[in-house]
């Protein structure tokens, strides 16, 4: 099993949460409003350490008002390291299309199962790079990283699922 879906996400709601459980909660709390529109975006952060933590997180957007997320945490034992920034956000945007990829096989089969009449879609990754500070010279590398996996990637200040949301458990 891959690494972003081994062991448990946390939702400040429900607590943790295998992923199994994560799907039948995205679509509960979807489930709750069926008449508004749903948006599922996937985004990833790091800490600045050479063994950094890789929060990623699933974030289900109940369009004009506010959301759910579900985040899982990954760190690898030694002697995995990420000396560089480069590496870091390269592994950031890994583990999220990992997610995201499983995501769409079994959310979406999922969704046609259970969740017929709800108004949804999942077509972004967000990443932490911008066109400001140390990660401008990535954006095309990165972007094309997403898009070469089927979504549409965000960028700073655009991707709040990984600058704001992922951020605040790095």
């Amino acid at each position: 099993m891959n690494d972003v879906l081994q062991g448990m996400f946390y939702n400040p709601t429900k607590g943790n949460m295998g992923v199994d459980e994560v799907l039948k909660e995205m679509l509960s709390y979807m489930k709750e409003r069926p008449a508004l529109r749903y948006e599922v975006i996937v985004g990833c952060d790091s800490s600045a350490e050479e063994t950094p933590t890789f929060p990623v997180v699933i974030v289900v957007v109940r369009k004009g008002e506010g959301g759910r997320f579900f985040i899982k945490r990954v760190q690898y034992p030694a002697p995995r390291r990420f000396y560089n920034l480069h590496d870091r956000i390269l592994q950031e945007v890994l583990l999220s299309c990992e997610l995201a990829l499983w995501l769409r096989e079994n959310f979406v089969k999922f969704m046609e199962q259970e969740g017929e009449g709800i108004d949804w879609a999942f077509e972004y990754i967000h990443a932490d790079v911008g066109q400001n500070g140390l990660t401008r010279d990535m954006i095309k590398e990165i972007t094309g990283l997403i898009r070469g996996n089927g979504f549409e990637p965000r960028i700073k200040p655009e991707s709040f699922v990984a600058s704001s949301v992922a951020d605040k458990f790095t």
